[in-house]
């Protein structure tokens, strides 16, 4: 089975070389010369547009930054629609709006062109691992079609619902992730502030029911001063607004996804937009004027 790529970013690039070492043959491309040519040493075909890249796959896999990115790479002029078969199947493994994968998604069907939105959770780390966490909307027929695939660059592929549910899922995701960094942030400047080592207070609750993923992937970073996007301030601020749109649109009030959001844009005014979302803890620690530090 031939595979397009398109979107070669952050994420897009391991994910594609993850896809080359499992033995796919592959065809990438992105509007920026570098990882395609980095990608391409590592064994793929570069391809001239999304339209040449969709004409010569069987499997189209995008990994762009939000919908309207999606929507020029798919549906724009020398887009995948005008390059994909009848009977092909493109996987959006962006995070976008989930009524956006829906339209995508309906355009794509008047060509006979099936779709899954799939975005991920992890990050840079487990992108290049190749253990992200996979949420996919579609047809659950094609979702078995392409699950080898997804498991190539996943540790996990579950099927959550008809197209859009990937999203919607994707979105419920980066609210709580979002919500425990900020919960960490105030944590460990509250310890800092105190005078007890933050670096022992994140010892001493991780095992507890204070402990996550988020935590350990998190704390070690902030302990150093380590803001090194894995996933970018900027980037959740985009996934965070995604949120709060669906939510307003279907009447849920998310009030905490609100403050967090705040946060981040009051980050952004601050120029640190492209740290990595642990640098929330940089709002915490102006507020108090301590920083969170430890050796540990």
């Amino acid at each position: 089975m031939k595979i397009g790529f398109i979107g070669l970013g952050i994420m897009g690039k391991p994910m594609a070389k993850n896809l080359l070492k499992a033995g796919y043959e592959l065809v990438v491309y992105d509007l920026v010369a570098a990882p395609v040519e980095e990608v391409v040493k590592a064994g793929a075909k570069a391809g001239s547009s999304p339209k040449d890249v969709a004409a010569q796959g069987d499997v189209i896999i995008t990994m762009l930054p939000n919908s309207p990115h999606v929507k020029e790479a798919v549906l724009g002029k020398n887009g995948v629609i005008e390059g994909a078969r009848k009977g092909s199947m493109v996987v959006d493994m962006s995070s976008i709006a989930p009524l956006a994968a829906q339209e995508v998604a309906a355009e794509l069907a008047k060509k006979g062109v099936e779709m899954l939105d799939a975005p991920v959770s992890g990050g840079e780390p487990k992108a290049v691992d190749g253990t992200l966490a996979i949420m996919v909307g579609g047809k659950a027929e094609i979702f078995e079609k392409v699950k080898p695939i997804l498991l190539k660059m996943g540790a996990s592929a579950v099927l959550c619902g008809e197209i859009g549910s990937g999203n919607v899922t994707k979105l419920a995701n980066q609210i709580i992730v979002a919500l425990n960094i900020a919960a960490m942030s105030e944590a460990l400047v509250l310890a800092a502030k105190a005078g007890v080592d933050p670096g022992k207070v994140f010892d001493a609750i991780k095992g507890g029911l204070a402990g996550s993923t988020v935590l350990n992937a998190k704390a070690p970073m902030v302990l150093k001063g380590n803001y090194k996007p894995g996933f970018r301030i900027e980037l959740h601020i985009k996934d965070l607004q995604n949120a709060l749109d669906t939510a307003h649109a279907i009447g849920v009030p998310i009030p905490l996804t609100g403050t967090v959001m705040e946060i981040m844009q009051a980050l952004r005014v601050d120029g640190k937009q492209k740290d990595d979302h642990g640098g929330v803890i940089q709002f915490y620690e102006k507020l108090a004027g301590q920083l969170v530090r430890s050796n540990l």
